[in-house]
């Protein structure tokens, strides 16, 4: 066997068994430590994961190795995208750091094993494919993650605002009214409102803790909802009708919406009535009358 080709399975090897311990392996002890700690006491189920400042700038080991690898502006978006996301616990910004890196390395060994039989460009652009491909795999998986999460905190935010205007017209203050929703709910916005008011709870001012969650978050509704709440504090405006009005509004969007989505069905629908179902119709329909059209001409 060619000495390129041990190297080759050799590295294979060594990115698939780095790839499995970066999967499976549990954060460090005093990772753990901490979160319990930040965790206590407290009903949220997600802990305060490590960002981009919290990271070590000359770290050791693969995480060092993925630090110098990652540019900034990068590790920048990665933490945003976590951040929309929800933070999942499993997958703290040094693992997705670490795991970009190693599914870097695991393309770039078989696509070296997938050149060396045959060189050629076209191999070349394959192999730059595959290595792209899987060093921006987490990017996408994140991505997607945030894109379902931003969907349920759509559909759950008209809901969401009418129980919190319940309990303003009840008595309650606006963040008790926050509290009683997040309590209540069960979903994603639950959990941001929830981070919210610890963030209250802790010292942050108001409206520094409105925005956080307003960056922490790609839905624009709920965004103009934050900014209408900072511009009736900002202006002592009664917080009981800003929530009215957003909660109409949020009901009228969300109808609105239905019924694009309905309108869109007949559109939707042509493509596969085209390729999947006139066929077959016109096969059972036409299908007799070309047998007998074949067998008229073949007794001539």
């Amino acid at each position: 066997m060619e000495t390129s080709v041990i190297l080759g399975i050799a590295a294979v090897s060594a990115a698939v068994l780095l790839l499995a311990w970066a999967f499976f392996a549990d954060p460090d002890r005093q990772h753990r430590l901490a979160v319990s700690n930040l965790s206590r006491d407290l009903r949220a189920t997600e802990p305060d994961l490590p960002t981009i400042e919290s990271l070590p700038t000359g770290g050791r080991g693969l995480l060092g190795i993925a630090t110098m690898l990652t540019p900034a502006g990068a590790l920048k978006r990665l933490d945003l995208s976590l951040a929309k996301a929800g933070r999942p616990a499993a997958w703290p910004l040094s693992r997705v750091m670490v795991m970009k890196v190693l599914l870097a390395a695991l393309g770039l060994g078989f696509g070296f094993l997938y050149f060396l039989p045959a060189a050629s460009f076209g191999r070349v652009l394959i192999a730059i494919a595959l290595v792209a491909g899987l060093y921006f795999l987490p990017d996408l998986l994140i991505y997607n993650s945030g894109t379902k999460r931003a969907e349920v905190i759509q559909r759950e935010l008209a809901d969401t605002l009418d129980q919190m205007v319940i309990a303003v017209e009840a008595g309650l203050g606006f963040e008790a009214a926050m509290s009683h929703a997040a309590r209540n709910g069960t979903g994603p916005l639950a959990e941001e409102l929830t981070r919210t008011l610890q963030d209250i709870q802790v010292g942050q001012p108001r409206r520094a803790a409105y925005e956080a969650l307003s960056a922490r978050n790609s839905v624009q509704d709920l965004r103009r909802f934050i900014s209408a709440i900072i511009q009736a504090d900002v202006y002592g405006v009664a917080i009981g009708d800003v929530l009215r009005t957003q909660a109409g509004e949020m009901r009228m969007k969300r109808r609105q919406r239905a019924e694009e989505k309905a309108m869109q069905v007949p559109v939707k629908i042509v493509i596969p009535l085209i390729l999947c179902i006139l066929p077959v119709l016109f096969i059972v329909i036409l299908g007799p009358a070309a047998m007998d059209i074949a067998k008229m001409f073949s007794n001539f």
